[in-house]
């Protein structure tokens, strides 16, 4: 059969490629969507997971981005309340660090700069009366309690995915992008299975690079492209530890080498702490926490909390590569954290875009900057639309979770709440969808343990494209925190029988196969 030729060929599945392909799909354009490993595998699972404004870019005069930032934080909120809700952060103002003025000045422009509605304005604490400040060492007086909200980084990257596969786009991972080359006014783009090895070709008029810290690679390498930007690899590493205090609020510190870290309550019986900024050079793919950022985390945390933190108390630790646009800060956590859109092609050559930089937080309005410059050679399509829009399981209101919870456990009343709210928390209002008809936990099949139950699995193989225990337990369930009660092996195996299954009714490979040579034929 022919093959059918797209119009937008992404390469990335993390947050901005996934960001692109589902707006694009939304406006009518055909996208095919290739992710060498997982979904949010790379820098999009290895955030802070904040939906913040950024409160030290005000420093670097960054007004713009964090303007943007802080706009958008109540508009991700509204789109996926599930996975998105506010936090207070709790910044104790430290003698001979940045006076009290210049904190209270950053906050007022902070709370007023975005147009913030929902989100609690600042209010100055008393640490020494506020019971939070007993977990902070004596000496404390002044903090500042202020608003941004939390999000499940690598949920937000697969919600997208998925979102964007329901209006039309192919979302293949596990793909690897070969090479890419220019044929006149199309892209002819040989990609490989992982599984299988097998290659294939996709044909798009344009491309867009949105490859996180593998871009300057896909541009050289697989595009053999003499193009060059400026991209700085910045890593940045967190660690967590068994649950510091009871409070659900944050802790935004200040270290005294001009950095900031924080320490926010994590998965209900732990603390997450982070982050570092240190240049990187190397393979993203093995990045890792290193011995002296660890030194670092856990003498920072100590100076401020009563009670010291020894590498002992560490559960689990994860990094993740920034491509930061070089901007020739002097330091790693100077560097701008805008994102550059870099647009080449047109008049009879196709068209390639390249995405540098970026954050969580602003991933919706660089997909629709992207947008304006896939318009600008495809022809406009559509209207804008995602800021009204809603991800898959969010259709509630914001002042809805408990209300969507309860009615889930009275749906389901075999639920303990705990699991209930959990549930809630990742898949909103699709959780229905993963339980069915069922009457007791005994309906939802093999236990695998930590909560855990085969029809969830069935639901992460069918629905969001996990194909190993790494893809359920680290990104879409973080249950890997729960790991020494979960029966690994038991769900490897349930796992590779769920995809042998899928893959026979699929007619093949892993992520294409033979299929791939004809797609969308």
């Amino acid at each position: 059969m022919p093959e059918e030729q797209y119009d937008i060929f992404v390469v990335g599945g993390g947050i901005n490629g996934c960001g692109i392909a589902r707006d694009a799909a939304g406006r009518g354009f055909s996208v095919f969507l290739a992710e060498m490993h997982d979904l949010a595998s790379g820098t999009s699972s290895g955030s802070t997971k904040l939906v913040h404004g950024g409160l030290r870019y005000l420093e670097h005069y960054e007004f713009r981005l964090v303007r943007e930032a802080l706009k958008e934080r109540e508009v991700l909120w509204a789109m996926a309340p599930h996975i998105i809700w506010p936090l207070r952060f709790i910044l104790p103002h430290h003698k001979g660090l940045r006076p009290a003025w210049l904190l209270r000045l950053g906050l007022f422009i902070y709370d007023n700069l975005g147009g913030r509605k929902l989100l609690p304005a600042t209010r100055v604490r008393d640490l020494r009366s506020d019971s939070i400040g007993s977990v902070l060492k004596p000496g404390y007086g002044k903090a500042f309690e202020y608003s941004d909200c939390w999000v499940d980084d690598a949920r937000l990257v697969v919600l997208n995915a998925q979102d964007a596969a329901a209006r039309g786009a192919e979302i293949r991972t596990r793909t690897r992008v070969v090479s890419a080359r220019r044929e006149n006014e199309l892209w002819v783009v040989t990609i490989a299975d992982d599984a299988s090895g097998e290659t294939g070709t996709v044909t798009a008029r344009m491309l867009v690079n949105a490859a996180g810290p593998w871009v300057s690679e896909v541009l050289t390498g697989s595009i053999g492209s003499n193009e060059t930007h400026k991209v700085r690899l910045v890593k940045g590493s967190h660690i967590v530890v068994n649950r510091l205090y009871d409070d659900a609020r944050c802790f935004f510190f200040q270290n005294s080498d001009g950095r900031i870290f924080f320490a926010i309550p994590y998965e209900t019986d732990f603390t997450l702490i982070g982050t570092t900024d240190e240049d990187f050079e190397g393979d993203p793919q093995g990045v890792a926490i290193s011995d002296s950022e660890i030194d670092y985390l856990v003498a920072a945390a100590s100076s401020y909390f009563a009670a010291p933190i020894t590498r002992d108390d560490i559960v689990w630790t994860y990094s993740g590569v920034r491509p930061l646009y070089d901007d020739g800060a002097p330091k790693a956590q100077e560097a701008t954290r805008d994102y550059v859109l870099k647009r080449s092609g047109g008049g009879g050559t196709a068209a390639l875009l390249t995405v540098i930089g970026g954050k969580i937080t602003t991933y919706r309005r660089l997909a629709e900057a992207a947008l304006e410059h896939i318009e600008a050679a495809l022809g406009k399509r559509g209207k804008r639309w995602t800021a009204a829009s809603r991800l898959p399981g969010g259709d509630f209101g914001t002042q809805e979770v408990e209300a969507q919870v309860a009615a889930l456990a009275t749906a389901y009343p075999f639920l303990n709440a705990g699991h209930a709210a959990a549930l809630l928390r990742r898949y909103g209002t699709l959780t229905r969808t993963i339980l069915g008809e069922a009457e007791a936990y005994a309906d939802l099949g093999d236990h695998f343990g930590a909560g855990l139950y085969a029809a969830e699995v069935r639901y992460l193989v069918e629905r969001e494209w996990a194909r190993s225990a790494e893809d359920i337990l680290w990104r879409r369930t973080k249950l890997g925190l729960r790991s020494s009660v979960i029966d690994g092996k038991k769900l490897e195996m349930f796992i590779a029988e769920l995809c042998r299954e899928r893959d026979t009714a699929d007619g093949r490979g892993r992520s294409g196969g033979e299929d791939i040579k004809h797609a969308r034929a």
